[in-house]
């Protein structure tokens, strides 16, 4: 998708992350690269409209933290080793409020990301997810604090900072 809508998680936590990365490629197994976020929506385009919307909803829910403890495998496209967050009503709430700013507001919303249907995660790995899983498990628990709600775009790169 062009546009996500993703979360920011603190230093601390994406260095817990990077060194799990940073085991599987030691490995020779296929790591996910980049900084580790959690999306919570991903659509074709998100207008002006949509964006003002998610910064004023985003104003009135504070940003949880994340409790990172569960591996599993996603299959689709590609396969992934995911390391999933527990859904409690913090995080539920922050997710609804970028739904609602959203509904209505946007083209090509992805249905994986809407609610009843998200699982917070961060991709550990990108193939090979049954080897990843046998090296990392059992993995501790990782405390992430969402420090920021970003939409990315894509097709510029351009990162926004909506809330933090």
């Amino acid at each position: 998708m062009p546009a996500t809508v993703r979360f920011r998680l603190d230093p601390a936590a994406v260095g817990e992350l990077a060194g799990l990365r940073a085991r599987l490629t030691a490995a020779g197994l296929p790591a996910a690269g980049g900084d580790p976020m959690v999306t919570v929506a991903a659509a074709g385009t998100v207008p002006g409209p949509a964006r003002h919307a998610l910064v004023a909803d985003l104003r009135l829910v504070a940003l949880p933290a994340l409790w990172l403890a569960t591996l599993g495998s996603r299959t689709g496209d590609d396969d992934a080793l995911v390391l999933a967050a527990v859904t409690d009503p913090e995080v539920l709430a922050v997710h609804t409020a970028v739904h609602d700013a959203l509904a209505g507001r946007v083209r090509g919303a992805h249905a994986a990301h809407l609610p009843g249907s998200w699982l917070p995660h961060v991709v550990l790995a990108t193939g090979r997810p049954a080897e990843a899983f046998a090296l990392l498990h059992p993995v501790p628990p990782v405390r992430a604090r969402i420090v920021a709600v970003e939409l990315h775009d894509s097709r510029t790169g351009v990162t926004e900072v909506l809330a933090h």
